[in-house]
């Protein structure tokens, strides 16, 4: 019998156009993509796994790990395809998450429409019982009136309970109470708040417990179905999830608390490109990551990408905060938008060329595909501009029809505008690339930072084809195209350590700080924290500790880092340094000269992760050897308006040192880096491709 290996680990991205597999063989790389399959999942997942094995030599059995990462959650948030759930909470709380915040994205739109709650009213019910602030009981919980809800519920045929009342986050005693009431009649998932999402502001923690029960009956099923049939197939090692702050859960885990899968694949990504920050010493780092169906960019600062408490899924209004669904859970900070190499492309009723949000998926397709869809997408325009070999996607496993991408092409787009086939696909591109550079040029804004300070980190299956002509936009002098850069989510999950972040909001202003209770808080977070990282690694695990601050009576707070140790009698005076540091850093300068001016702790948060052995360190190189292409394809350069000769080089037949001048296309299975004619492009000692802007210093 074969057994497992611990060096031989799998990740397996699904995403909404391509699942990716990647297989680490004791150092050695094997990957695949396969189109998705959205009616079963986690088909894709196994057939890609018979291609890899396969190509590596081993069986299934011999997988020590399989780490997992998926929008599905996303998708059933987006889609509204999850299970009808029901709301429980305090009576008066009925309809929060359809009043939200109040406040108004865009502040002159006379019709502005906010995002539809995912519990309709009817399905909302309240119970009376009030927890203060501080933790206290105001009012008894109403067991009867429990009783009397859980008989509704069960009449209902609902799939899922949320329990979210007022303050549980400071005492979940009432949450608890209720579904332990609803259980002796309900056998259904219920969710509380105070375990799915322990933080201050109702509306917030409302709407995540909402969505974590609400996608959870699904996710469940799904999960258990993907472990039996990889059991099936003789893999009966561990699986781990991946979650949206970048670390590994179980499988367990992620079905009780299926809201943290949310973005777990481009977090995957964004953890993939800190670790080639880290290998080649990069401190300003802006990861680009597009894929089918979306794009992402992440900005990555001292090796390790920005973080945040909540973010937002759905927006209705492009770059709009406050127009999505809020989630408040730890995620890897990033901005997303709908295009992909699947995205559609359409004309406005003001005759402009738009692409997005809208995608082809891998169901039907781009038009190209030849499985079904009519409508033009990027990946279309890209084949009509000599990008993509129609004979060579995706390693010659997708044939593409470049006569069906420009009868697509002039059809919706081409003949509304009276442009020919190359003149439209072109302004195709130019258009999801202005939107990517507009992007990330908010991102960067909102953080404060220059975008042309960073080098960016491509990846995807569609972000080499885009990335030199978006360092041009953007004003980037350099560009890395990592190994295995089609399927770099998969190589991420691969590179993620066992981590956890516990949460507990707890308003305390440094006054009235007292050490003992904020050490026995901090100690139940690292607890927590520790067990569920301990579920998958056994070695040394490290905790970091951040209060989120701010002055009494602003709206929102700054995360301060502090040591991992106990406070002692000076507690108070550390902590109003080390805020006042971070709030300089942030803005400035800090507030002073106002008497009486509090500052104040409003959540603690404990982030374990393992400790994980640095790869091999790597300098850049700017290359000696110029390698002459043997073959030419007419590629469409933005440069000049017209097609141009681009040398066709293969990748693996690069070695080290070898420099490639622009224009030119590097082919390899998973995708193709295009060098425009501004760049060069140089094969790094890793393997990787360093894009370099002609004349700038490299």
């Amino acid at each position: 019998m074969t057994s497992r290996s611990d060096d031989i680990r799998l990740g397996a991205d699904i995403g909404g156009t391509f699942t990716d597999i990647a297989l680490d063989v004791r150092g050695t790389m094997f990957s695949t993509k396969v189109l998705t399959n959205y009616s079963a999942p986690e088909q894709a997942i196994l057939d890609g796994i018979d291609v890899v094995v396969r190509d590596a030599g081993i069986s299934a059995a011999e997988i020590g790990i399989i780490i997992h990462g998926t929008t599905l959650a996303t998708n059933a948030l987006i889609e509204r395809r999850g299970a009808r759930t029901a709301l429980v909470t305090t009576e008066g709380f009925r309809d929060v998450i359809e009043m939200r915040t109040e406040n108004r994205f865009e502040q002159y739109d006379l019709n502005l429409q906010l995002p539809t709650p995912l519990i309709p009213r009817e399905d909302r019910f309240t119970v009376k019982g009030r927890i203060g602030a501080e933790g206290q009981e105001l009012q008894p919980l109403d067991e009867a009136a429990l009783e009397a809800i859980a008989e509704r519920i069960l009449a209902g045929n609902f799939g899922s309970v949320a329990i979210g009342f007022i303050h549980a986050y400071a005492n979940p005693d009432h949450e608890r109470r209720a579904r332990q009431i609803l259980a002796r009649k309900l056998t259904i998932p219920m969710s509380i708040s105070a375990e799915v999402s322990p933080q201050m502001r109702e509306f917030e923690r409302f709407n995540t417990v909402c969505a974590n029960a609400y996608v959870r009956p699904q996710m469940a099923d799904y999960l258990a179905r993907l472990q039996t049939r990889l059991k099936d197939m003789g893999a009966e090692c561990p699986v781990f999830m991946i979650h949206s702050g970048g670390g590994l859960i179980s499988v367990e885990t992620a079905s009780e608390f299926p809201v943290r899968l949310v973005e777990s694949g481009p977090a995957g990504g964004a953890i993939f490109a800190a670790d080639i920050a880290r290998r080649f010493g990069l401190e300003k780092v802006v990861s680009y990551d597009m894929g089918g169906t979306t794009a992402k960019i992440c900005l990555i600062e001292d090796f390790a990408p920005r973080t945040a408490r909540t973010f937002e899924v759905a927006r209705t209004y492009r770059f709009s905060k406050g127009s999505g669904m809020p989630i408040s859970i730890p995620v890897i900070e990033m901005i997303e938008i709908g295009a992909g190499g699947g995205s559609i492309a359409w004309v406005d009723a003001m005759g402009r060329i738009q692409t997005g949000p809208e995608s082809a998926g891998s169901e039907p397709g781009p038009a190209c595909y030849g499985r079904g869809g009519k409508r033009p997408a990027i990946t279309d325009a890209d084949l009509v501009l000599g990008k993509l070999d129609p004979h060579n996607f995706a390693g010659g496993a997708i044939k593409l029809d470049i006569s069906a991408s420009e009868q697509a092409i002039l059809r919706d787009v081409g003949e509304r505008l009276s442009l020919n086939a190359i003149s439209t696909a072109f302004g195709i591109c130019e258009v999801v690339d202005e939107n990517m550079a507009n992007a990330a040029r908010v991102h960067a804004v909102e953080n404060g930072k220059n975008i042309s300070d960073n080098l960016m980190i491509a990846f995807g299956g569609a972000a080499p084809l885009h990335a030199a002509r978006l360092c041009e936009k953007l004003g980037i002098d350099q560009c890395i195209v990592p190994r295995g850069a089609g399927v770099g989510s998969a190589i991420g999950f691969l590179k993620a350590p066992f981590g956890y972040e516990a949460l507990a909001s707890k308003l305390t202003r440094l006054s009235r700080f007292k050490p003992a209770d904020v050490n026995a808080l901090l100690s139940d977070l690292k607890a927590s924290a520790e067990g569920f990282v301990r579920t998958g690694a056994s070695g040394q695990i490290v905790c970091e500790i951040t209060a989120f601050m701010r002055y009494a009576g602003q709206g929102w707070e700054i995360p301060v880092p502090v040591s991992d140790e106990p406070f002692g009698d000076d507690a108070a005076a550390r902590l109003k340094a080390l805020f006042e540091t971070s709030y300089q850093r942030f803005f400035g300068r800090a507030i002073d000269g106002l008497d009486g001016l509090e500052i104040e702790i409003v959540t603690w948060s404990v982030k374990a992760t393992d400790i994980r052995p640095a790869g091999t360190r790597h300098e850049l190189t700017a290359g000696k050897k110029t390698s002459q292409p043997t073959t030419t394809r007419a590629v469409f350069d933005p440069a000049t308006g017209a097609p141009q000769s681009y040398g066709i080089v293969e990748r693996e037949a690069l070695c080290p040192g070898d420099r490639i001048a622009g224009p030119a296309v590097i082919v390899e299975r998973e995708t193709s880096t295009v060098v425009t004619t501004s760049f060069d492009a140089v094969i790094q000692s890793d393997g990787a491709i360093l894009l370099i802007r002609k004349g700038s210093q490299a």
